[in-house]
């Protein structure tokens, strides 16, 4: 069987260190961090009282406010950056058969603020139920694939994944296979999170998941580094339209990057801890080199899934090790979660924007806030500490890993 080529054609973010696509790679290759105090609620009581939000962020910049009252926040995100991306590729909409142009999205949670405020109106009455009716269609992950299809008219496949943080890189590889079987011509595809809220923050506080660096939020998330405690909560959104490579063509579409291959793999041993030996991850890594037909010296860049935890981060890159052998030493390594925080079902989308801006300008984002050697890293890694670096990349690989043992991994090549 011959499979189709597919290339990314289109952009779009919303995240802590930025509201469009270029300010979140600016703010990338500045080594900006988005944590900050909470301001969505008072949080004084709470282990973690701060976070990566969304900053300056009004529905009513984007839609009647009278609408989007009606979405979740993480659904208002979808459609935000979903609008640049279409804008950004610049589809003929008039032209394209809507039967094939679909919407394949990304979210580990969902509607978690509409269901925590539903519940806790509920419980402020007399026990008569009295709820929304918008409470269920704003709280199911689906709408957010759901409202960006009905906006533009889209008939193509459309669902949402959910394998909690790997949420988007697995929209991102279903819509990459969809379109080299030759299923849709164009595949509006990412993710959406918005989880930073009483239920979000409280909930992985008690899984003792979350840094609790108050004393200095921007310096919270540090992947690698010898002190780290943990994640810090981000939210936000991004997305990418992948198209059919001669579909793109044909219309004189600019091209960001080419889409190769990826795979998915699961640890089969916990709920939340990786497994020891890093055995899901070697294996999802593996997987995506073999369908992209790929040698492991080939790959110059990994965005690594890097949270800041500290199991997660050293068996990441003991995997990595394992895999790519030398090349491990000669490659670029970096989380840009240490900047933009975790971004739970959205942070695979956002950080595949990374890999392509990386291929498209030769920059490495960097790992901030490094400042203290951890004796069970390898000193030999580049693990792009603290600054940008310029290099040629011609192939990038990102990987997300979720609660329950989801690994997911996609790799890029540079446009020719």
């Amino acid at each position: 069987m011959t499979f189709k080529r597919v290339v990314v054609t289109g952009a779009g973010a919303l995240t802590p260190i930025g509201n469009n696509l270029q300010q979140y790679w600016e703010g990338l290759k500045a080594g900006k961090s988005g944590a900050a105090p909470i301001t969505k609620f008072d949080a004084s009581l709470f282990k973690t009282r701060f976070a990566c939000e969304v900053k300056g962020f009004k529905i009513e910049d984007f839609m009647d406010r009278k609408e989007g009252r009606k979405l979740d926040p993480f659904t208002q995100y979808a459609m935000v950056v979903a609008d640049e991306a279409i804008t950004d590729a610049n589809l003929p909409l008039s032209e394209l058969n809507p039967d094939r142009v679909g919407v394949i999205w990304g979210s580990g949670i969902g509607g978690l603020f509409t269901f925590q405020e539903e519940v806790k109106s509920f419980a402020k009455g007399d026990g008569t139920p009295r709820f929304n009716p918008f409470f269920i269609p704003k709280m199911i992950a689906d709408l957010s694939a759901g409202h960006i299809s009905i906006k533009y008219g889209f008939r193509g496949p459309n669902f949402v994944t959910v394998s909690a943080c790997a949420s988007s890189t697995n929209a991102i590889y279903d819509a990459f296979t969809y379109l080299r079987l030759g299923k849709a011509d164009v595949i509006v595809t990412g993710g959406s999170e918005a989880a930073v809220c009483e239920a979000g923050v409280g909930g992985f506080n008690a899984m003792k998941a979350l840094s609790e660096r108050n004393d200095s939020p921007e310096t919270a998330s540090r992947p690698y580094d010898k002190d780290r405690d943990g994640f810090v909560l981000g939210e936000g959104a991004g997305a990418l339209v992948l198209e059919e490579y001669e579909h793109a063509k044909k219309r004189g579409a600019k091209i960001y990057a080419e889409v190769i291959g990826g795979g998915l793999s699961a640890d089969a041993y916990h709920i939340t801890a990786p497994h020891p030996e890093g055995a899901g991850i070697i294996k999802v890594m593996e997987n995506a080199l073999n369908e992209a037909g790929i040698k492991p010296e080939e790959v110059d860049y990994i965005n690594t899934h890097g949270t800041s935890t500290p199991l997660g981060d050293i068996g990441e890159v003991k995997a990595i090790q394992a895999v790519f052998g030398e090349q491990a030493y000669k490659m670029n390594i970096s989380s840009t979660k240490s900047m933009t925080g975790h971004l739970l079902g959205a942070a695979g989308a956002i950080e595949a924007l990374a890999c392509i801006m990386a291929l498209k300008e030769g920059v490495v984002a960097p790992t901030i806030n490094h400042f203290t050697d951890d004796e069970g890293l390898d000193p030999r890694l580049n693990l792009t500490f603290n600054q940008a670096q310029k290099r040629d990349i011609k192939i990038a690989l990102s990987n997300t890993f979720g609660f329950g043992g989801h690994n997911a991994s996609i790799i890029m090549k540079k446009a020719e």
